[in-house]
């Protein structure tokens, strides 16, 4: 029975076509394999019996024993109900149903006992079980099944045609005999015994079927552990056979530019982080090896010179650089910073965006394809099959998460041997999520801010406090500073409401600043380009006092006389993006304000997220509570391709510590068997490749 999993789940007894087709359609549940992989979201302890005396709202289920004692049924059509009355002696509650009333009330027999399981609600002044789970008695029977029932994901859909969490429950019950004794490891033995792991035969029936508390546990540990390993197994592979085919570029040497931008350059003294990740740099470049490097920095931490004496290092060991930008506006303020930096240093620098004009292109093409311009800073353009190197032995990537793959590879492919590559983010990245999504990269974090950087000051209002607000906003403007007013980003479903919010927005910003005094530009994505790059030039340039916008300025946009971000709707952003927009003020010297604006009425959650960015400025912990609160959300499409990534046990935002020791695991089999070549880890190879080959993440059974 080989192919037993991958029987369609329409053969299980029970199940048949219509059941088949709902499943499939509801929870893409369409093999045994699926089904013995859809795991329970939680259990519930059904090893206690409580008194109805015992009763409070406190408790989130109980379990009772009881007799009915009289059955009512009233109303008609939607309004008919059917309530029960039924007693253990130390009390009464009503059991209550609305739906398959004329079944129950058929079912239901006076004077026997019932095993009764549900949620106890207050309701006129009684406790009341809507739609318990409810059974015959008899001595013992809730330890048949073990004390923890294990509940299950379903739907409207499902219920309405009386597919339960119990329909579930049953068919699990069906498929775990059916399987039993077929189910092979996916693990060899020695891994199962270093880490005390619990077989898959086990750990399956367990997470379904859990005798005791402790069991579950160690099931849940043995799945989890499983989903990860391979994960970090798969990412470490792949990175070791791409580092034994490429040989990266030798930088062996800090030459004349390094060393004279260090002594004469330098606007301020580096950071310790800043130096650890030079360090970490100048390594990988010594190595032989291709370098394949995350930085990550909040806004202001550093990142650009840190990009510059990299590629300075290139400079010196003969070779040219380039800094892609996702945008123009961020390339000419690279090319602007960077060119101050060098300030009289004999370093040939260019520009190379959608803009330039045709004549300066040809220059720069052929400056380029000479070996006499050194480093290059552009958006797009940069890729053109047109742009020639002679020599490209390092690459810099800008807000990464802008770029596609294939945009970054086509920079790979500028020279025979591919350049190190530096991939920069100001989007901090919750560990976890750095080790799965840029798991092949290696990661630098610059944790630390430049001495003299001020914290930009957080403050939340509600719409009532408007003009608290609108006095702020007037004061600063007052002292010649600028302001940001941020709208909830215009998604293509909802475009004509937030252009709306945003319209509106617009107009109450002109009446409360109008002109000539003030001047406000707008910006948002439904903009042409031009017009869109337009308005930010205004407003970088200091023509403007006042932008208007959407998300679209969440990067690429430095504007140091910019002191106050006003986020309005701000309960509707994640952590990360008003943290991402937080950054876009306090780039000065001056005193900076992120002011964080909401309706009076919005939940607990929101309010209490909008609390952690008045608390903390730190982007890395607001990631991580981040990533906490929201869970990962779908980041599979982040994913490089060929990850095995589809966890159905695993928790990116709860099971960080248990991801670390799968990584480390991982590591030490490679470090031992880099290819997966010796007979013990056949298993491991094999395992991989049915990843490779499927999405669905069950184990093999003969």
């Amino acid at each position: 029975m080989a192919d037993l999993i991958l029987n369609d789940i329409k053969f299980l007894p029970g199940v048949g076509p219509k059941r088949a087709e709902l499943l499939q359609k509801e929870l893409n549940i369409s093999t045994f394999g699926d089904l013995l992989y859809f795991f329970p979201f939680r259990h519930i302890d059904r090893s206690k019996i409580y008194k109805i005396s015992e009763i409070n709202e406190d408790l989130p289920y109980i379990q009772i024993v009881g007799r009915i004692l009289r059955i009512e049924e009233v109303g008609v059509g939607r309004n008919r109900r059917l309530t029960a009355y039924l007693s253990d002696g130390s009390g009464s509650v009503e059991l209550v149903w609305f739906r398959g009333v004329s079944w129950m009330a058929k079912w239901l027999k006076p004077n026997i006992e019932y095993l009764v399981f549900g949620k106890a609600n207050v309701f006129g002044g009684h406790f009341s079980i809507a739609h318990p789970e409810m059974e015959e008695y008899k001595t013992g029977q809730e330890k048949i099944m073990g004390t923890l029932q294990p509940v299950y994901s379903t739907t409207e859909k499902l219920k309405s045609n009386r597919i339960t969490s119990k329909t579930i429950l049953g068919l699990q019950q069906t498929l775990i005999q059916a399987v039993n004794g077929k189910i092979e490891e996916t693990l060899p033995p020695y891994l199962i015994e270093q880490q005390k792991l619990m077989t898959l035969p086990e750990a399956l029936r367990n997470i379904h079927f859990p005798q005791s508390v402790l069991l579950l546990r160690k099931a849940e540990h043995r799945l989890k552990f499983e989903e990860l390993f391979f994960i970090q197994l798969d990412i470490l592979r792949k990175q070791t056979i791409r580092q034994s085919k490429i040989n990266g570029h030798l930088f062996s040497r800090v030459g004349e530019m390094f060393n004279r931008f260090y002594s004469e350059r330098l606007p301020f003294p580096l950071t310790n982080a800043q130096k650890r990740v030079i360090r970490e740099i100048r390594r990988d470049m010594g190595s032989g090896k291709q370098m394949n490097r995350l930085l990550q920095g909040d806004v202001g931490s550093g990142k650009t010179i840190v990009a510059l004496m990299s590629m300075l290092i290139a400079v010196d060991n003969g070779f040219q650089a380039c800094l892609m930008a996702p945008t123009e506006i961020l390339a000419n303020q690279h090319f602007d910073s960077i060119t101050s930096l060098l300030g009289d240093l004999p370093v040939t620098v260019g520009l190379l965006t959608g803009s330039t004009r045709q004549s300066e292109r040809n220059t720069l093409h052929k400056s380029l394809e000479a070996g006499e311009l050194q480093i290059i800073i552009g958006t797009h353009a940069l890729i053109e099959d047109v742009v020639k190197f002679k020599n490209l032995g390092f690459v810099v990537i800008d807000e990464q998460q802008r770029f596609g793959v294939a945009q970054r590879a086509k920079l790979w492919e500028k020279n025979n041997n591919p350049p190190h590559v530096l991939v920069m983010t100001a989007t901090p990245i919750p560990r976890t999520l750095a080790m799965t999504v840029y798991g092949d990269l290696d990661v630098s974090v610059i944790d630390e801010l430049p001495p003299g950087r001020k914290p930009v000051k957080t403050l939340y209002y509600t719409d009532l406090k408007r003009n608290v607000v609108f006095g702020l906003m007037r004061q600063q403007l007052k002292e010649g500073r600028q302001v940001y007013v941020v709208y909830p980003l215009i998604k293509e479903s909802e475009k004509m409401e937030n252009l709306k919010d945003l319209q509106d927005g617009y107009e109450s910003i002109v009446r409360a600043f109008p002109p000539p005094e003030y001047v406000t530009v707008v910006v948002h994505g439904q903009m042409k380009p031009e017009e869109k790059e337009s308005s930010m030039d205004i407003f970088v340039k200091g023509k403007a006092n006042i932008m208007v916008a959407t998300t679209v300025i969440e990067v690429g946009v430095n504007v140091p006389n910019a002191t106050v971000m006003v986020i309005e709707s701000a309960e509707r952003f994640g952590l990360s993006q008003l943290h991402q927009l937080r950054g876009r003020v306090g780039r000065g010297a001056d005193e900076s304000y992120c002011i964080l604006v909401s309706s009076l009425k919005i939940s607990s959650e929101s309010r209490k997220r909008l609390q952690i960015m008045v608390n903390t400025s730190n982007g890395f912990e607001i990631a991580e509570m981040d990533l906490k609160l929201r869970g990962p959300g779908d980041i599979e499409g982040t994913l490089q391709s060929g990850i095995p990534f589809d966890l159905k046990i695993a928790n990116l935002s709860t099971d960080g510590n248990l991801l670390q020791h799968a990584r480390a695991v991982a590591r030490d089999v490679l470090n031992d068997d880099p290819l997966l070549e010796h007979p013990r880890n056949a298993l491991l190879s094999q395992r991989l490749d049915e990843l490779a080959n499927s999405r669905s993440n069950f184990g093999r059974i003969s």
